[in-house]
């Protein structure tokens, strides 16, 4: 019975490893742990040392003391782990942020507490915390940031606390998934005007007042002056986010509708100086689009991914067969597939090179060398085998790295099937489709470019379907229209 229960529990390991790979966070330096530890013991520092103030001291206090001192401590460890499990990607910086958020917040409870409200010290940071790392990130911190007081002698009404809690739990939410400027500067009137309704129903009409007071909007307790002093705030947290995002490298969703725009400088130049690319561009947007909808994935991030993925072909747009003419092809000049598979490998690395001249977030750089991975390229090894060449296949494979997410893992299988299905007969059965786009996706798992991705077998199964759908969208036929003598439509 033993053996049959240790073989099951072997089989579901097995299982769950087969359909869910294990992604592996980056690594973060030894430096930077340590000063994000000592960041951490700091606020333990700033939050507990007021119990040992208390005279005369004895050892009951003490370990009071040490007890909210570990507690808060292991709370900053929690914090970042389950950063660090909602984004595996998450860089020092964005960590450093998120701690450092919850330093300054814990100096001005210490500071401020007795003429800011509780809403104004926690609403604003779960705002940039919920746009740049996620709502998950965003809640936890918020529950941290709510329980834990420096100051036990300050009481916060439990109605506030409720209040609190609601609207940064609400900011917490939507902050992770609003796509725009315009929607963060509803939220900032919304929330202030939600606070001060809540406060007034749950707290009182009493302590209600305008403008009677010199210093009303530090006027901490006065639910009027609270719910101004919090719409100020979270404005000026709104503008000061694109400097976070430039400082810490967040990835908002409005930062990503941003660089997704066709009119930026990058973009516009790719559809004047390389049509093709251009086209074959939007196109794999399509295709990519529509599986990381399929799997729950995100999509901004893939739509403005797929847009610069081959930017690089900037560089040298006559070389790829797409912007050529049918004239004349200049690999078939240069007659050497070692030169011409270096001048593939060169758009990724250009592109790389106008990502950085660009300021494109890394995120989005990501997509243009891990759209190749390692994949070979095939034509020029072949030809390089005509030629008799002796030549390690090495030299014929991309530099990579092969996908380090779903969505750049998407973007390739996108790449590999949209050329192949544009050229299929018109007439060709959904069972053909399918089968082309099941033969690429295979070719690439077997050369190992989808072992770093993390998408499961059900996964590749949706964004086998999702091709397939967008395939016979795309792939219907057009009635030619009758012309009368003027050779003018009708």
């Amino acid at each position: 019975m033993q053996n049959i229960t240790t073989n099951l529990k072997k089989l579901l390991y097995l299982w769950r490893r087969s359909q869910v790979p294990v992604k592996q966070p980056i690594k973060i330096s030894r430096i930077d742990n340590l000063i994000i530890f000592l960041v951490c013991i700091l606020i333990s520092v700033i939050s507990s040392y007021k119990l040992l103030l208390i005279s005369p001291l004895n050892f009951a206090d003490i370990f009071s003391w040490f007890w909210t001192f570990t507690e808060i401590l292991i709370s900053c460890g929690v914090l970042i782990l389950v950063s660090k499990k909602e984004n595996p990607t998450i860089s020092s910086r964005q960590i450093f942020l998120i701690i450092t958020l919850l330093l300054a917040v814990q100096v001005t409870k210490l500071s401020l507490a007795s003429a800011i409200s509780p809403l104004s010290m926690i609403i604003p940071p779960a705002l940039i915390i919920s746009q740049g790392m996620g709502s998950i990130t965003s809640l936890a911190w918020v529950s941290i940031a709510s329980l834990i007081w420096p100051d036990p002698e300050i009481i916060i009404n439990n109605n506030l606390f409720f209040i609190l809690l609601v609207c940064a739990s609400i900011v917490s939410l939507l902050g992770g998934r609003i796509r725009s400027r315009a929607q963060l500067l509803q939220l900032s009137i919304f929330v202030p005007i939600g606070s001060l309704l809540s406060q007034w129903i749950f707290i009182g009409k009493d302590k209600i007042s305008f403008f009677n007071k010199q210093d009303f909007v530090l006027a901490n307790g006065d639910i009027f002056s609270d719910s101004v002093l919090l719409a100020i705030a979270m404005l000026f947290t709104i503008l000061f986010i694109p400097i976070f995002e430039s400082i810490f490298g967040l990835l908002t969703k409005a930062r990503l509708l941003e660089l997704a725009d066709k009119e930026k400088p990058l973009i516009r130049r790719l559809s004047l100086e390389a049509p093709g690319t251009f086209e074959h561009t939007l196109l794999i947007c399509g295709l990519a689009e529509e599986a990381t909808r399929m799997i729950g994935g995100d999509i901004d991030l893939i739509k403005t991914g797929a847009l610069y993925h081959d930017v690089g072909k900037l560089h040298a747009p006559n070389w790829f067969i797409e912007n050529q003419d049918g004239s004349k092809n200049p690999h078939d000049e240069l007659d050497d597939p070692i030169k011409s598979a270096e001048v593939l490998q060169a758009h990724v690395d250009e592109g790389l090179k106008f990502a950085r001249k660009n300021r494109l977030p890394k995120p989005i750089a990501n997509f243009i060398p891990e759209h190749q991975g390692t994949l070979k390229m095939g034509y020029f090894f072949q030809k390089a085998k005509e030629k008799n060449l002796d030549i390690n296949e090495y030299y014929f494979r991309y530099k990579g790295p092969i996908p380090q997410s779903k969505e750049t893992a998407i973007l390739m299988l996108a790449d590999g099937c949209e050329a192949a299905l544009r050229a299929m007969n018109i007439n060709a059965s959904d069972k053909e489709a399918l089968k082309t786009i099941s033969n690429i996706i295979y070719s690439r798992k077997k050369d190992g470019q989808l072992d770093d991705s993390n998408l499961s077998k059900g996964e590749i199964f949706l964004i086998k379907r999702s091709f397939l759908n967008v395939w016979k969208r795309i792939r219907h036929r057009r009635i030619q229209y009758p012309t009368n003598k003027n050779n003018t439509f009708s």
